[in-house]
């Protein structure tokens, strides 16, 4: 028996996915970075994908090919306060599900893994609270006072 079947099939995915994309069309970060108005062509994507992974039908790879998760995800701006919105959106559904504590475990420690795997853009040092000034700030506001 798969963990497709041990939690329920098509049905648990379809609800997972449902609630995740419910959070994510209310997330102001998360939601433009769809593109298409409606969510269920990126609902119908992902619960394909996660069925197949998980050991149901194999139709996301008839139908789109390897995953390529990262390569698929490289038009979009994925830094870790995006990971951190779509990893609640996620915690959220799965908490919506009601799965054993073991397949809600099993089923987190891939979600939370895959998130932080999508991550392709990290802030700025100079823009992240609490940042030390990088040698070439330092230099420069050094100058600056120098002069005066």
């Amino acid at each position: 028996m798969t963990f497709y079947d041990e939690v329920g099939g098509q049905a648990t995915f379809e609800r997972i996915v449902g609630v995740f994309y419910r959070e994510v069309a209310l997330d102001p970060v998360l939601k433009p970075m769809y593109p298409e108005e409606d969510l269920g062509p990126a609902a119908d994507r992902l619960t394909m994908f996660l069925v197949q992974y998980w050991g149901g039908p194999t139709t996301y790879g008839e139908r789109r090919g390897h995953p390529r998760l990262r390569m698929r995800h490289m038009p979009f701006r994925v830094d870790p306060d995006s990971r951190d919105r779509w990893l609640r959106c996620m915690r959220t559904a799965l908490d919506e599900a009601e799965l054993s504590p073991l397949h809600d475990a099993t089923l987190w420690d891939y979600l939370e893994r895959a998130a932080y795997a999508m991550v392709n853009t990290l802030p700025s040092a100079a823009s992240s609270p609490g940042a030390r000034p990088t040698l070439d700030a330092r230099s420069t506001s050094q100058d600056s006072t120098e002069t005066a």
